[in-house]
């Protein structure tokens, strides 16, 4: 980067907000170790979502019934789920006409401690991941696990993790958008999957993202084009 491009970057910096989704990385160590904006916290009675235009949080929708989620979740910035997550859930299932969701890869993050609100960033290590296919879109859920945390820091892979809280994040993701009356989703889980699948898809998503929107190092040299020109 020249002097020029990283005198702009800092400024920027210092001026605005970075985008949680295109203006943070996924982490010097991603996809071993990630960053994670969180949207939702186990006590939230509200979903929380990205409004992608903006970069604020926005209320998708009121809780309409007891089912939250048990861990914290988000997303993985400079991440989409496109062609290759797609391709990689239609070879493993077997399934046709498989498309990414169009979303940033999302992740749920184990941890021992309380947080009182999400809009927040935190590193993660992933240890495994569901494969979820809600309709005809892969809409995979990274597990991980808080860096450093105490009660689960120290697991590397999903095997390792109580089967309870799996089946608790299973459950979560198969019901929260199912409610009374409605005709059927037609979501599933094919699989739970461990680190090395997991690593797998984030690495994908991370170069589906770039398909999608571009290399994000050269954004500040044609920032600096464009304002120049």
């Amino acid at each position: 980067m020249s002097a020029e491009d990283t005198a702009l970057r800092d400024l920027l910096h210092l001026l605005f907000q970075a985008h949680p989704w295109h203006g943070v990385s996924a982490g010097e160590d991603a996809p071993e170790t990630v960053s994670a904006y969180i949207e939702i916290v186990p006590t939230d009675a509200v979903k929380y979502e990205l409004d992608k235009a903006s970069g604020h949080l926005r209320v998708d929708r009121p809780q309409r019934f007891s089912s939250m989620c048990p861990t914290l979740y988000g997303f993985i910035p400079q991440t989409f789920c496109g062609e290759e997550v797609a391709t990689l859930c239609a070879q493993r299932t077997g399934a046709t006409a498989i498309q990414g969701d169009g979303d940033p890869m999302d992740i749920c993050v184990l941890t021992e401690k309380s947080f009182a609100h999400g809009s927040l960033f935190v590193r993660a290590q992933p240890i495994g991941g569901l494969r979820m296919i809600d309709g005809e879109q892969a809409d995979d859920k990274i597990i991980a696990v808080l860096e450093s945390d105490v009660a689960y820091g120290q697991i590397k892979d999903i095997s390792e993790c109580p089967r309870g809280l799996v089946d608790r994040l299973k459950h979560y993701f198969l019901s929260y958008k199912q409610f009374p009356g409605e005709a059927p989703r037609r979501v599933e889980i094919a699989s739970v999957y461990d680190r090395t699948e997991a690593v797998e898809v984030i690495a994908r998503s991370m170069r589906d993202y770039r398909k999608k929107f571009g290399e994000p190092e050269k954004r500040i040299a044609e920032l600096r084009r464009l304002v120049a020109g």
